[in-house]
Formats: C-alpha cells, sequence, structure tokens
C-alpha cells in the first residue's frame, strides 16, 4: 500500500479511532491521548511548517519539521525535516524569509510524499504548533487536495497558552508580545535561528514544556486542562 493510500485511510477512520493498515506492523490506531491524561504521561508532536505565503489556498508548504515529546522529554532522536518541492517557482519576497529558494527545493520530495510522513509520526500524538491557525490551515488544505479528507484534530498551542496564561494573570500584552521568540525570552529559553521548521518545532517544543509545568500545581496538569 502507498504512503498516500496509507494517509487518507488515517484520515477516514481517524475520528472512529479504528485501527488501520500500516507499512510496517500491519496494523495501528490513530487518536489522540484522553483529555484526563497528565501530560508528562501523553505524547505530542510538535511541529512547524515553511510556506510560500500566507493563503492555505494560493500558497504552498515549503518545508516541514517535526519532533516528537513523549512523557515530558523531547526526543530529539526522532525528529524529522523535509524540504518539500514545489509546484511553481517561490517568489523572492518569501525566500528572504526562510531562506528556501527554488534550486534547493528542485531535488525534494513533492507534499504527497513528504505529508503520510507527518501523519504517521502524529498518530496517537497531539500536535503542538505556536499560532495553529497557520499549520492548522495549510495542514488540512493539504489533506482535503491529497486525500479527499480534512485534517480534523486538536492542537496543543503554545501562543494561546501563553496568552491565557498572561491574561490570567493581568498582564498587557503588547505587539510582538506573543511571538515565538519573545515568549521563548520570558523564560529564559534560548534564542535559535528563526524560520527553520526543525528548529522552530524544537523551540516550540521547549516552550510547550515550559509552558505546561507553569500550569501544573501539585499534580501534573491534563490534556484537556491545556488545551484551548
Amino acid at each position: 500500500m502507498s504512503l498516500g493510500n496509507i494517509a487518507k485511510r488515517i484520515l477516514h477512520r481517524m475520528g472512529e479511532r479504528q485501527w488501520l493498515d500500516s507499512p510496517d506492523s500491519g496494523r495501528f490506531v490513530f487518536h489522540q491521548p484522553d483529555r484526563k491524561t497528565p501530560f508528562d504521561q501523553a505524547e505530542f508532536l510538535a511541529v512547524d511548517i515553511e510556506t510560500s505565503g500566507l493563503d492555505a489556498e494560493t500558497d504552498e508548504v515549503l518545508s516541514i519539521g517535526f519532533v516528537p515529546i513523549v512523557k515530558g522529554r523531547i526526543r530529539l532522536s526522532d525528529a524529522e525535516h523535509h524540504l518539500v518541492k514545489p509546484t511553481r517557482p517561490v517568489s523572492q519576497g518569501s525566500a528572504v524569509i526562510h531562506g528556501l529558494f527554488d534550486d534547493q527545493l528542485e531535488s525534494s520530495a513533492p507534499l504527497q510524499t513528504v505529508l503520510p510522513c507527518f501523519l504517521d509520526a502524529l498518530r496517537g500524538r497531539v500536535p503542538v504548533v505556536h499560532h495553529a491557525a497557520i499549520e492548522s490551515r495549510f495542514l488540512d488544505t493539504a489533506c482535503r487536495r491529497l486525500y479527499d479528507h480534512p485534517l480534523e484534530i486538536r492542537y496543543m498551542d503554545t501562543l494561546a497558552m501563553e496568552k491565557r496564561r498572561m491574561a490570567r494573570r493581568g498582564q498587557e500584552i503588547t505587539e510582538g508580545a506573543l511571538r515565538l521568540s519573545a515568549v521563548r525570552a520570558r523564560y529564559d529559553l534560548p534564542r535559535y535561528r528563526a524560520h527553520n521548521a526543525l528548529v522552530d518545532a524544537v523551540a516550540a517544543a521547549e516552550l510547550f514544556l515550559v509552558l505546561a509545568l507553569h500550569a501544573s500545581g501539585k499534580r501534573p496538569a491534563t490534556v484537556g486542562e491545556l488545551l484551548i
């Protein structure tokens, strides 16, 4: 069975939490952890994408990076970073931001090859992103186009988590205060180079663990308590 067909079957049945064929073990189930599960006993997948623009209907995914978070630990050994071959030239304005140029992407795999790798890594995990509106739109659009099925899944959004935390503490949210680099700086996390999908995924993973710990009291916060 091709990776594309596997991904299509995942999306078709994901809401039913049924067992599906797997290319390796023959079977697997795609679902998210129960909302009552403590965050340090659940699994997450921090993900970031770089795109040719901000319109999911007209722009394209150019790279995707993701790293698992398993029982409160970032599993760097299982991190993946994929460049994606676009169907049309990348604009100069876009390339200047993320550093992905046509000659670099020409030999990359198309999205229909890359996307199943992400979906396979996502099984049983909650995706973690910073500003979920972008990733959710592009990934959902990609799944609809490639498999005729939406990617209907809850995201753990570190931007929303920090916004909620600041609001509860009565802190003013100024312009730029919720950018990934700005939020990380408030928690004394190291500064990383932005606009690299894997680096930003790791940055979101680190931030998520910090925010989850801050949201915890005498017991670890649950998945449901952290979800917006």
